[in-house]
């Protein structure tokens, strides 16, 4: 997962303006107690870091891979 993809998830999940409050503020403990942007700016696999904020937030299994977007075409 690139991070684009990761933005585009908590976008679609949280809003944007939501999403960017929790990546900036929301503890997780899952990547070492970094938030989101810090753990991004670390290294941390977009991906892990996107699961940590789902597991934290309680998003719903069903939705976790994000919204079902039409192919291009």
């Amino acid at each position: 997962m690139r991070v684009s993809d990761f933005w585009r998830l908590m976008d679609d999940e949280f809003g944007s303006g939501y999403a960017h409050v929790l990546a900036r503020e929301l503890v997780l403990r899952g990547v070492g107690g970094h938030t989101a942007e810090a753990a991004l700016r670390a290294g941390y696999d977009p991906r892990e870091v996107w699961l940590e904020v789902c597991e934290v937030q309680d998003v719903p299994q069903s939705r976790r891979l994000g919204r079902d977007v039409a192919p291009r075409g």
